[in-house]
């Protein structure tokens, strides 16, 4: 079976978040299931595709309104991914340092699509599912059904993976000339509250929905930043499949990122160097539990508490904080300036670090998740293959792969986004750290749970060949 996989994101070409990992890690899983798997996304001009080569395939020319674009496809010579990569490159539109973030990310969106679909109308051998993530490439599943230009596209079938609800690219309809000629009957299927909703026009022409947990496909019925009436209107052809982790990239025993690596019978010294590196490196009381925070600092993650939390835990309790993340500058704020404050117990590093966050995966006793939303999250999964203990709120994805220690489980669970809530959970963690015995019988059983992507990207491939028997 021919898959390919469309992404603004892939690790580890250009990742922002949770997308990223799964796009760069899914596509080789069903590689290895005897599939012909592989990527499209925007080149984006940063020190990857910069240091890697690439070899032109494909020439073409598309409008924009009355603006004309030249653009090529490139595929990636090496082959060390694991699948096929290819490339859209636009000269000055696409052919940024950064992801997101541009005035223009509209346009930019929708170049990148209407330049996948012109490969795709004129190569001979076509994909056997179309496989589109998030709203940036939302408008494929529409375009291939009802855009003129792409009539040769009507019978690929298309899923839709939406990894987060929250963002949907909404467009005004004085942009609606950026896209090519289509049946304006068929407009309906295009809005959503008077605009151009390129993910609720995914969710009704994809053959198939998917989320990345179960439980997140029940949650986004009830919330889903507008989008709950249509979810729940499509919901007999959608379906949460759980995300997986890339185990080998995320391997304690083989990963170069760490101090020094362990497995499963020797994690007690293996982590200890560790915790010593980072509690060095960021001046932090080794001796005490070291609870961490990975992830941006939004309001989805429940980050503008953080603060509060760890005013509270520094004051209360015997614990050190570490937070890794960037985003919201008023909380970025408070975070670095709480570090003179509780100097020895609190510790923080704004940005993104790769490197340092499986350190930390390595060196923390507990990892913090106090989510609003968190479609799946896999920080929770990437703790667990390394010993790390979350304490996560019960949402999304979260509530699938965490099961509360009170309840025969291996982590620390509570229900709401509140001071109080995360505080008595972190004691709670605190005194499970105190019972050094029963805190090493959880690392032990934690760091066996498979949480690879052999289970789930079979799930989606058995999904693929229902589409296809359809045809």
């Amino acid at each position: 079976m021919k898959i390919l996989h469309t992404s603004f994101e892939c690790y580890p070409i250009a990742k922002v978040g949770g997308l990223a990992d799964v796009v760069g890690a899914l596509p080789r899983y069903q590689n290895e299931l005897e599939n012909q798997s592989s990527v499209i996304m925007p080149y984006h001009d940063n020190s990857f595709t910069q240091q890697h080569n690439f070899k032109v395939i494909y020439k073409g020319k598309l409008t924009l309104g009355s603006l004309v674009y030249e653009f090529s496809v490139r595929q990636l010579t090496s082959k060390d991914l694991g699948f096929d990569l290819y490339t859209i490159h636009t000269g000055r539109l696409l052919d940024r340092q950064n992801v997101y973030g541009y005035k223009d990310d509209t346009e930019r969106f929708i170049v990148f699509q209407k330049a996948v679909l012109d490969w795709l109308q004129n190569i001979e051998e076509k994909p056997d599912i179309i496989h589109c993530h998030d709203h940036h490439t939302g408008l494929i599943p529409f375009l291939m059904t009802h855009g003129e230009p792409y009539e040769s596209l009507r019978s690929i079938p298309t899923i839709l993976t939406i990894h987060n609800a929250q963002y949907q690219g909404q467009i005004s309809y004085d942009k609606l000339h950026y896209l090519p000629s289509f049946d304006k009957n068929k407009i309906g299927l295009l809005d959503w509250s008077g605009c151009i909703n390129p993910l609720a026009s995914a969710i009704k022409c994809a053959w198939k929905v998917t989320t990345v947990s179960p439980s997140y496909m029940k949650e986004l019925q009830v919330r889903a930043n507008g989008l709950e009436n249509l979810l729940s209107q499509e919901k007999n052809k959608s379906v949460g499949i759980l995300n997986g982790i890339d185990a080998e990239h995320w391997n304690p025993k083989t990963d170069s990122m760490l101090v020094k690596n362990y497995s499963f019978n020797n994690l007690i010294t293996g982590r200890k160097a560790n915790k010593k590196w980072l509690c060095e490196e960021y001046e932090l009381d080794i001796n005490r539990p070291l609870f961490a925070f990975i992830g941006r600092l939004v309001g989805e993650k429940g980050a503008d508490i953080l603060p509060e939390i760890i005013t509270e835990t520094i004051n209360n309790t015997n614990a050190c904080v570490f937070m890794l993340g960037s985003g919201d500058p008023a909380v970025e704020k408070q975070l670095e300036e709480l570090k003179k404050q509780f100097q020895g117990r609190y510790n923080a590093h704004i940005g993104y670090d790769e490197e340092l966050s499986h350190k930390i995966y390595a060196g923390a006793d507990f990892l913090l998740m106090p989510s609003r939303v968190e479609p799946c999250g896999l920080n929770q999964m990437y703790a667990l293959r390394y010993g790390t203990v979350p304490v996560v709120r019960r949402v999304g994805g979260l509530k699938d792969t965490v099961v509360d220690i009170g309840d025969n489980g291996f982590g620390i669970c509570h229900d709401q986004v509140l001071v109080w809530d995360v505080c008595y959970s972190i004691k709670r963690a605190i005194n499970l750290y105190n019972d050094q015995e029963h805190y090493k019988k959880i690392q032990k059983k934690i760091m066996k749970i498979d949480h690879s992507w052999n289970r789930s990207a079979q799930e989606y491939v058995d999904l693929y060949n229902s589409l296809i028997q359809l045809k």
